[in-house]
């Protein structure tokens, strides 16, 4: 990293005015971070220039207009060689400036000032640990896997999970039979079930035709006929009112609507 060389003054002049305090400025018109070159806005010409020294701060020279290349005339500014006075709690300003820029940055782009770190999922249990159903097939895989990886398990010698899991091997070869006997018994009672549905089938539907047919069905079906047009069904409703049941009282509400209707639309009640 290279060496920041420290700002020099090569004068002993000032401006001879009263030491610039940094507490009497905006906190936004100057920068003092330990890490960065510090710099204040003049007061005067209202730029920013660099602030020259180790002990005594001065306003670095520079004149009033930035356009001298250009060939304006050369003047000073008179906050040149300004003495400022650092009489502020720096750490205080600079978390306050933290803040400030915190808040005016979009909020897409903010960050929790506490970070909060996903947990690391907890390690894998052993496969002589796991609980799953036990078979002949995986307890004769999960045994020549752990042999396969394990360096300590060699000839007839075993870890400790590699005799857990050749115990449980040993365990489902005897076993398997009385298995094998209960999976053979529970296929032979499958196979009655289905024969014994299959059997019960034609009278159990014969029972529901008898059920949902009938001499009575087969009349009401014949019973269903055609109708004419302008006949009345056996299953109509109640007959409905064809004129109000209070002839005044419709007569007034009728009245009022041609009123309303009336101040609305007064070109078309006019028409």
């Amino acid at each position: 990293m290279p060496r920041i060389r420290p700002g020099r003054v090569r004068t002993k002049n000032t401006n001879r005015r009263a030491p610039l305090l940094l507490s009497s400025m905006a906190p936004e018109d100057f920068n003092v971070r330990p890490d960065e070159m510090k710099s204040i806005a003049c007061p005067d010409c209202r730029t920013w220039r660099r602030v020259m020294g180790d002990k005594v701060l001065k306003i670095r020279e520079h004149c009033i207009s930035d356009k001298v290349a250009e060939g304006e005339k050369h003047t000073l500014c008179p906050g040149t060689d300004q003495v400022v006075e650092v009489d502020i709690d720096v750490r205080r300003w600079q978390a306050r400036q933290n803040r400030l820029l915190r808040d005016a940055m979009p909020q897409d782009n903010r960050r929790a000032a506490q970070q909060f770190y996903k947990p690391l999922p907890a390690p894998a249990a052993p496969v002589s640990r796991i609980t799953a159903e036990v078979t002949l097939e995986t307890t004769r895989q999960s045994y020549l896997a752990h042999r396969k990886g394990c360096i300590r398990c060699v000839g007839g010698r075993h870890c400790t999970d590699g005799g857990i899991l050749a115990r449980r091997y040993v365990l489902a070869l005897q076993e398997e039979p009385a298995r094998r006997e209960a999976r053979e018994q529970l296929e032979r009672q499958e196979r009655r079930d289905t024969r014994k549905q299959a059997e019960q089938w034609p009278a159990l539907r014969k029972e529901q035709w008898a059920k949902r047919g009938g001499e009575a069905v087969e009349k009401a079906n014949n019973r269903c006929s055609e109708r004419t047009s302008g006949s009345l069904s056996e299953f109509r409703g109640p007959r409905l009112p064809l004129a109000p049941q209070d002839v005044e009282a419709h007569e007034r509400r009728q009245a009022e609507l041609g009123k309303r209707y009336a101040r609305r639309n007064p070109a078309t009640s006019a028409a």
